[in-house]
């Protein structure tokens, strides 16, 4: 934003230098867990000296109710069971209560390792202190637990510097033209959405920095979309209305947007808007990618990579590694038009 135009709007600025101030620590933090932690392209290899068929492993899902969720679950049951160990699984199905309940099963019946994908950061610490008591080592996945839970690594993707390369993108495909912002959410509060969102912002304002001289970073609305194509839906319905003037819709998820697409086709506006999604990489948003113009880019976060690698690192555990960071992330990577059919599989699950 140039500074002949701070006055009328100062509290916008002092809102830009507010996330560009921390969002500049998170950065560091970021670049420092990226080298420090397994960054791993491709699969882990399993290797072990210990005889697995007498291992158990036991995932615990927030939910199945996802392609995600089911991607993510299909891939840890086939390299778990790929290895010879067995698999235990238990569902959230949504619900805190019961995800609580279903972990505690998991440590009753006698896993050795517990790979865990929480539905809340802070509701779940209690059961990693009861497996850690047990001598169940605890891997999280995809999302995140509070620092003070028992666990070994988290597995999961870049978030900050996937959103950082999306939302760059998008400042460089604009450049000077106005962007009327509506950012589509997961869920309040949810530590991987702020981390996409933070990335996102951090993009944009760097970017424009860089080649521009100044920011101009206009978001109209923000809305949540519980992770849901209904949500999304219903989100996009009521931005609409209420920002008509709405050109860019920026989201921490694919799934958030998947359908809001619809709205916006309804409502005849499809050439007017840009979508750009800091993650994920689900198989419709990669075609909507390689087909169209109106969806610009999303970011890599494999379910199959990140499942393959829990087992893996669990595996290793269980050979006596302990010198894990405490998060393994998978590589940032961007996905455009120009290298959508390399990542597009049809008959994925997600």
């Amino acid at each position: 934003m140039r500074l002949t135009r701070l006055k009328p709007v100062l509290h916008l600025a002092l809102f830009i230098i507010t996330i560009l101030c921390f969002t500049s620590c998170l950065e560091e933090t970021a670049k420092t867990n990226t080298k420090d932690s397994d960054v791993a392209i491709t699969t882990q290899t399993i290797e072990s000296e210990v005889d697995l068929s007498t291992i158990k492993i036991g995932y615990c899902t927030p939910s199945l109710n996802a392609p995600y969720y089911s991607a993510l679950f299909a891939s840890i049951k086939k390299k778990t069971e790929s290895a010879g160990m067995t698999f235990l699984s238990a569902d959230g199905q949504d619900d805190i209560t019961k995800q609580i309940a279903a972990v505690e099963d998991l440590i009753t019946k006698g896993v050795d390792v517990l790979l865990l994908n929480p539905l809340d950061p802070n509701a779940l610490v209690g059961v990693t202190k009861t497996a850690e008591a047990a001598g169940i080592p605890v891997f999280i996945l995809d999302s995140s637990i509070d620092p003070s839970a028992e666990f070994v690594t988290t597995i999961q993707s870049n978030n900050l510097a996937n959103g950082e390369l999306a939302g760059a993108w998008l400042a460089k495909k604009f450049g000077k033209k106005k962007m009327n912002i509506a950012l589509l959410s997961g869920s309040v509060g949810n530590p991987v959405g702020r981390t996409r969102k933070q990335g996102l912002l951090q993009g944009i304002t760097e970017e424009q920095l860089r080649t521009l001289g100044y920011i101009d970073l206009d978001i109209k609305t923000q809305a949540y979309t519980n992770w849901t194509y209904a949500g999304g839906l219903k989100a996009m319905e009521d931005i609409l209305v209420a920002h008509p003037t709405i050109n860019v819709v920026i989201t921490e998820s694919d799934v958030c947007v998947l359908g809001a697409i619809k709205a916006i086709k309804e409502a005849g506006k499809i050439d007017d808007i840009l979508i750009v999604a800091g993650a994920d990489g689900q198989k419709e948003a990669i075609k909507y990618i390689m087909d169209t113009d109106f969806y610009g880019c999303t970011a890599m976060n494999s379910p199959v990579l990140i499942g393959e690698n829990a087992v893996a690192y669990a595996v290793q555990y269980l050979n006596g590694k302990r010198d894990f960071p405490k998060t393994s992330y998978t590589a940032p990577l961007l996905i455009t038009k120009d290298n959508a059919a390399k990542y597009y599989d049809p008959k994925a699950i997600f």
